[in-house]
């Protein structure tokens, strides 16, 4: 059995298509095919069922996927290791990050990353911060980025810079120009929310509890997952939200009011850096933390 053929079951085991595998993987369907069957002849077991134009795993074939994975995340650990006895960074290293620190934030300080230390392959995916957390435990990630604070865990946590939640109404609303508002005003507004799990969901609820109120005191219209969706929904109607000031930096201002609190502790949130002390830390992944040296 080699890594290679391993690589390739994983991947299709994960898409239950040759095809969409194969594509993946950059390889003809022939060749994920070929690897496929020389894995079940090699070892006298069927780690498939064609079922008509499509496949299913075979009992074999799910046993065989916890130990793959672990064999494959071995050898990369290994190559990293390697790779790290270089004198320059290079490797892959993979980025997960809140949607506020991708959007708005991170970007430019990869870019003087690529740089520096051009070999280094990085890959970047959003999340919210429960799921870059958790990315981290689970080592899809190899750092990820989060906005505000996060249950406790094993995971080291470093601040690497700052953010501020402000109110955005459509410019025209009743409330825009009123020079504070209290908790009547929140209750009689029409809010669009980020999703449970998100920093800016986290650093609003704090925000409402400092001013005697919880999510449930106020008319939620809708729960959105984007900063673009729900600057959207006030476009369209009379409602309100809480988002960075640093999404509202680069939207469409003239069709919004941007609100500073100044009634209430302002909803200030950290951004943070989380690693897993129990990994190896490559070469790539230090040059690029010491980008963030505060």
């Amino acid at each position: 059995m080699t890594l290679e053929q391993l690589r390739i079951f994983l991947s299709v085991a994960e898409l239950c298509h040759v095809t969409r595998a194969a594509e993946r993987l950059n390889l003809t369907q022939s060749a994920v095919s070929a690897a496929i069957a020389t894995l079940e002849r090699q070892y006298d077991v069927k780690l498939f069922d064609r079922i008509g134009r499509g496949i299913v795993l075979t009992e074999a074939g799910q046993l065989l996927i916890d130990a793959g994975q672990k064999v494959m995340d071995e050898a990369s650990s290994a190559r990293a290791l390697m790779l790290n006895l270089s004198q320059e960074p290079r490797g892959a290293l993979r980025i997960w990050a809140s949607q506020t620190i991708v959007s708005y934030w991170l970007t430019p300080r990869m870019m003087t990353m690529h740089r520096a230390w051009p070999l280094v392959d990085m890959s970047l995916h959003p999340g919210n911060t429960q799921e870059v957390a958790q990315a981290v435990v689970d080592g899809t990630a190899d750092v990820g980025f989060i906005e505000g604070g996060m249950p406790s865990s094993d995971l080291r946590i470093r601040k690497v810079g700052h953010d501020e939640l402000v109110l955005v109404l459509p410019r025209n609303h009743p409330l825009a120009r009123k020079p504070r508002l209290d908790a009547d005003d929140y209750r009689s507004l029409q809010w669009l929310l980020r999703e449970p799990g998100s920093g800016t969901r986290m650093v609003m609820e704090q925000h409402l509890k400092s001013m005697g109120l919880s999510v449930g005191d106020l008319r939620v219209l809708l729960q959105l997952p984007t900063n673009e969706a729900i600057l959207g929904g006030i476009r369209s109607g009379n409602c309100i939200a809480m988002l960075s000031w640093r999404s509202m930096r680069l939207a469409h201002k003239r069709a919004f009011a941007v609100r500073r609190v100044t009634w209430a502790d302002k909803p200030r949130r950290n951004f943070s850096v989380l690693t897993d002390p129990r990994r190896f830390r490559t070469r790539a992944m230090t040059a690029f933390l010491d980008t963030f040296a505060i």
